[in-house]
């Protein structure tokens, strides 16, 4: 039935800033969600390679030191250039299982130079094609000290049988403004990524949905002290002060009602399944549409630059 949309949240940890083996984590869950006749599969924030751990472990508001320097640019080799054609077997995937995929990269975005790198949140659509690239417009407290910031163009919305589904990465969910902007393209399915902990998804998931009478699906990764792959420089500093447990998932899925369908689920890893029925958004939107019927556009508007960011523009 159109109106149904079977989804899977992919609970995984990274192999942590190796992007090839990452890559073949990913592309295994896919298959797996395929096997299982999933129709959209979504992945934690930052998952390729994985989250920088290391700044809150390492000094990393140090000026010039040289072990921060030295994990950054193991991060930025490991971070994806998706002009490259670094996602191409994931998009291949999509294509032949015919499944829409949401996706947490390191970005080294080529428009920029290909030295900075940004949070950025992949969608691809079950035809295999990347429909948008959203870089995060305000990176957190410590990852402003790795992640550069992005711009509006990502904030974009795509058709999945009757849904209409967008995303946002971590914090800017908490973002009133970026929100509406989604809300006002036709969303009612979101999808708030995170790079794991239920202390992020356990009141803004629900909170989401009641504000906008969707569906919203976190989804969040896994990481413990016993994931550093030896390997990694300097992982002897890192080490020194990591906790055992640095995210615990807390992947989770609210209704249009802000119930809970799948609660924060702590510690596992693996696909979480479950079925959406569209029909519910229609029946919650009955008495509160927050860019419908409950606005006031005469009073309060919001205007959105989606042009892509760049420092140079070429006319040759």
């Amino acid at each position: 039935m159109n109106n149904l949309l079977k989804v899977a949240l992919a609970q995984i940890s990274p192999v942590w800033l190796d992007k090839e083996a990452t890559l073949k984590k990913i592309e295994s869950s896919i298959a797996e969600a395929a096997a299982q006749k999933t129709e959209l599969i979504v992945f934690g924030e930052a998952l390729l390679p994985g989250y920088p751990f290391w700044l809150a472990l390492t000094e990393g508001a140090s000026w010039d030191l040289k072990v921060n320097k030295e994990i950054h640019a193991h991060y930025v080799r490991n971070a994806i250039q998706v002009e490259a054609g670094e996602l191409d077997a994931v998009c291949n995937l999509a294509k032949e299982h015919s499944i829409a995929i949401y996706l947490g990269i390191m970005e080294r975005a080529k428009n920029r130079g290909g030295h900075s790198i940004y949070c950025s949140l992949v969608y691809i659509n079950e035809q295999g094609e990347i429909k948008s690239v959203h870089r995060k417009l305000q990176p957190t407290y410590d990852e402003r000290l790795t992640w550069a910031p992005g711009d509006g163009n990502g904030l974009q919305v795509h058709s999945l049988k009757e849904f209409t589904v967008g995303g946002l990465n971590c914090w800017e969910n908490w973002m009133p403004l970026p929100r509406t902007a989604l809300y006002g393209l036709g969303e009612n399915l979101h999808i708030a990524v995170w790079p794991g902990s239920d202390h992020n998804t356990k009141d803004i998931t629900r909170f989401i949905a009641r504000e906008s009478r969707s569906y919203v699906i976190s989804v969040s990764s896994l990481m413990k002290r016993t994931d550093f792959p030896k390997a990694t420089p300097h992982i002897e500093a890192i080490l020194e002060k990591s906790p055992e447990v640095l995210a615990n998932g807390g992947s989770c899925i609210a209704g249009p009602d802000g119930e809970w369908l799948v609660e924060p689920v702590l510690d596992t890893e693996g696909l979480i399944y479950h079925t959406l029925d569209f029909n519910r958004v229609y029946e919650e939107r009955q008495n509160f549409d927050v860019v419908g019927h409950y606005s006031r556009p005469d009073v309060t508007k919001l205007t959105v630059n989606r042009e892509r960011q760049s420092t140079v523009a070429y006319t040759d």
